[in-house]
């Protein structure tokens, strides 16, 4: 929509529609962090049918509590039930979906059709959002899927910004597409690499990530193996680069693209702490002000402090080459640890209260952030436990520690420190 600028005749265009930010949240404290830090909308996985079982994971009654909480702050909740379903894997469908419904999950995500058409008949309230497990990458099959009721559909992590614009312009369905995290070295997750090396089925939920192993490389014959790499050779992978869309966000906002997903529930909360905090700024700053945007420096800077491999725009304007994948070593990375979550903060005496997750000693340099904050470094004076005894170091896991910060703090802000 456009608007007049107060006390002038410009107009100034402004985005009133933002697109969902949706992230990942792999236990209730992670879906907390989430929400704090901007997310619209979560997307959780319960104990049954979801594709990430090396997960925490959330019973009914968690999930409970972490709809609660969401809708608190105008949040929704998805939950993935997004395998490949086997016979042995339908006992239970039909009452853990009326369990999903009764919480009052938003919706759930979902590939096999037996769980569509159940949850449309057991648990009509909640919306059926089409899993990226079904590889949607054309339009006429996101028509099909319209037809079929759904309410949504996760777009594969192949389509182009070409092939989204197409699909937008033909059918009148909500889109959701990654925008950050890791990829899949296969076609949208359907790998059975898993299966033949480690008997661990990648579309049930017991994905090894085999891709992610180093591997040497042999020809065989019938004189039988001969290396094909010199001694220090960097190791072979057949791992992507990571997904980042940061600098795509306008195109996609233009494009009408309704749900920005980042990818890992198996991340730490600093990681969707920072990744969530980046992706709010740039789309409540575009929407604001479309015409003059200009992407920030410290918003990429932040971003990669919680990387750990290397970043491309994989499809989104053309296929990938081998400079997105990634051979050989990773580039050397500013690395960061997570040291700390704040719980308390006392304007008179300046101090904050920290639950320690890294160690951190008197002298490190730490640098704070939250949504309340502007980024800020400073080194750590006195500690003190939370009996007040004055120590060197917080070393313990999960330790109650004090000490003086130079500006304010709130609770759920952080406190990372750079590993050299």
């Amino acid at each position: 929509m456009t608007t007049i600028a107060e006390g002038t005749k410009e107009r100034k265009r402004v985005i009133s529609k933002k697109p969902e930010l949706l992230a990942p949240a792999g236990n209730l404290e992670k879906l907390k962090v989430a929400v704090h830090y901007g997310a619209d909308a979560v997307f959780i996985g319960g104990r049954e049918f979801g594709l990430r079982s090396n997960a925490d994971n959330f019973s009914l009654e968690e999930m409970r509590e972490g709809v609660e909480f969401a809708n608190k702050y105008g949040a929704k909740v998805y939950v993935t039930t997004n395998i490949f379903a086997h016979n042995e894997n339908m006992d239970g469908l039909e009452e853990y979906l009326e369990g999903l419904q009764e919480v009052g999950v938003t919706g759930i995500i979902v590939a096999d059709p037996l769980i569509i058409e159940t949850c449309k008949r057991v648990a009509p309230k909640i919306e059926v959002h089409l899993s990226t497990q079904q590889s949607l990458s054309n339009w006429l099959a996101v028509k099909f899927w319209k037809e079929e009721g759904l309410h949504r559909v996760v777009l594969a992590r192949e389509v182009g910004l070409e092939e989204m614009l197409e699909m937008k312009k033909n059918v009148d369905i909500e889109i959701e597409a990654f925008v950050h995290g890791a990829m899949c070295i296969s076609y949208s997750g359907r790998c059975v690499l898993s299966n033949h090396m480690t008997a661990r089925d990648s579309n049930r939920g017991g994905c090894c990530q085999s891709c992610r192993w180093e591997y040497d490389l042999y020809e065989t014959n019938d004189n039988g193996e001969k290396a094909l790499y010199d001694e220090g050779d960097a190791q072979y992978t057949m791992s992507p680069k990571d997904l980042n869309l940061i600098q795509a966000i306008p195109k996609m906002i233009e494009a009408g693209i309704d749900s920005l997903k980042v990818e890992g529930r198996m991340k730490s909360i600093h990681y969707i702490a920072t990744v969530t905090s980046v992706y709010r700024k740039v789309i409540d700053a575009y929407c604001a002000d479309p015409d003059n945007f200009q992407i920030d420096k410290a918003w990429l800077d932040e971003l990669e402090k919680c990387a750990n491999r290397d970043f491309a725009p994989q499809f989104f304007e053309g296929a990938p080459t081998f400079e997105d994948q990634m051979y050989g070593k990773n580039a050397k990375r500013t690395n960061y640890d997570f040291a700390g979550l704040v719980l308390d903060y006392n304007e008179e005496s300046s101090m904050v209260t920290l639950q320690q997750r890294n160690h951190f000693k008197s002298g490190d340099e730490i640098e704070f952030f939250g949504p309340e904050i502007s980024n800020f470094v400073q080194k750590v004076g006195t500690i003190w436990d939370e009996d007040g005894n004055e120590i060197d170091a917080a070393r313990h896991p999960l330790q109650i520690v004090r000490f003086k910060v130079d500006k304010p703090v709130f609770p759920q802000n952080m406190m990372r420190k750079e590993v050299r």
